[in-house]
């Protein structure tokens, strides 16, 4: 019988979720196919899109982040947010024994296809408690409007 302490119900869970993906895995040989996000620390932040008059706002949430570190990009309708997180620098680092770490480090991306033209140029981005929000004015140019075609008989 094993030891209470070797029991961890979470990590069993989490095994039997993972082992169809670690299949799949193993058959194709690249261990980075499936869950490129845990393995690499690169993780999707939250993000809402939403229309709003003359705007589309992206509001995503990325805490305890310095500003400098977000990238912000408009390219061919698609939004594109990165970054990392340095974490927390602490003298005494070496010795601790964690029994739990959650505080996030690493890198973050996130990348959505826009519902309408955007005017790039004018693409506003601020961060404030811990959610990046992202302007982004819809563009003047009227889209072209389809054409309606009458099918004749012969």
């Amino acid at each position: 019988m094993p030891k209470r302490s070797d029991i961890n119900p979470k990590k069993e869970i989490m095994d039997i979720i993972k082992k169809p993906f670690k299949e799949l895995d193993d058959f194709f040989g690249d261990e980075d196919w499936v869950f490129p996000i845990f393995k690499k620390g690169i993780f999707e932040p939250e993000m809402d899109v939403y229309e709003k008059g003359k705007d589309v706002v992206a509001e995503v949430s990325i805490p305890d982040i310095n500003p400098e570190d977000i990238k912000v990009e408009v390219e061919d309708g698609v939004l594109k947010v990165s970054g990392s997180f340095q974490g927390k620098k602490e003298e005494g680092e070496r010795g601790k024994n964690y029994w739990k770490k959650e505080i996030r480090k690493g890198s973050f991306q996130r990348a959505v296809r826009l519902p309408v033209d955007v005017n790039e140029e004018k693409t506003e981005a601020t961060y404030e408690k811990g959610i990046l929000r992202v302007v982004l004015p819809k563009s003047e140019q009227k889209k072209k409007k389809g054409k309606n075609i009458k099918v004749k008989a012969r």
